[in-house]
């Protein structure tokens, strides 16, 4: 078996394991993979991911044009040529809309605290990108100063994007992105957000190290926690949103 052959392979079952986790619907969200130095194979517009094939795969260039494929590629794919252009050392870009994780996007929440070890070593934090619109540069120039250090970025109104080395890993980021979501949700709703303190963040960045792994920012370290005791889960909401807007208009 060929080297593309097993990348289009790759690409066809994360279509399906985003499809089936409920990541997308319909014919939303587009995998790529870099396959050379000017060379992209991506998923098609209008397939749903769940049922794309291999012959439906499609090949462009850096620029967007299409130099291979029967189906028409996704307007989406602008944004993951201007991840490669902008990190030499991806090599996977994963789009999706795994809900929990766009919730946090819609409500202008991002995942940048301190809380789950395992996310602090893989990702550092993953930060909220403002709205650009689909199908064209807009929706990637909000992204590119958060793209050139994080591999998942939540963008806002939108969905989530993941990097990674190859199809899988970016998607196992995209899994990790929403199970953070999930857990910070929950969190939330029962009125307490607690954060790992410095030393314990100092310890997982040492971890991270010896594992190999660089170039990941690090979290909030006691930044945001929602203490609220005596007060509901939907206030406590409610002031993380306002404080969020007020950030963003400072």
């Amino acid at each position: 078996m060929n080297a593309i052959h097993m990348v289009r392979r790759e690409i066809c079952e994360v279509g399906r394991r985003i499809y089936q986790r409920g990541f997308v619907a319909a014919n939303d969200g587009n995998i790529s993979v870099r396959i050379s130095e000017d060379r992209v194979l991506c998923t098609p517009t209008g397939v749903s991911k769940g049922f794309i094939s291999e012959d439906m795969l499609c090949i462009c260039d850096l620029e967007g044009r299409q130099v291979a494929g029967h189906l028409k590629i996704s307007s989406e794919i602008r944004m993951h040529l201007e991840i490669y252009k902008l990190r030499s050392d991806i090599h996977s870009v994963v789009h999706a809309h795994p809900p929990t994780a766009t919730g946090f996007a819609v409500a202008g929440i991002d995942l940048t605290q301190c809380v789950l070890p395992e996310v602090i070593v893989s990702l550092g934090g993953i930060p909220l990108a403002a709205y650009g619109t689909p199908g064209g540069p807009e929706i990637f120039e909000p992204m590119r100063p958060l793209l050139k250090e994080y591999d998942a970025v939540l963008m806002a109104n939108h969905g989530v994007v993941t990097l990674g080395r190859d199809a899988m890993d970016a998607h196992f980021k995209l899994e990790t992105v929403e199970h953070f979501a999930r857990i910070a949700l929950v969190a939330h709703q029962l009125g307490t957000v607690k954060t790992l303190d410095p030393t314990q963040v100092s310890e997982l960045i040492e971890l991270r190290q010896r594992f190999g792994i660089t170039g990941r920012p690090s979290c909030k370290v006691g930044e945001d926690s929602v203490e609220t005791m005596g007060t509901t889960s939907e206030e406590a909401l409610i002031r993380q949103i306002a404080q969020q807007v007020i950030d963003q208009l400072k």
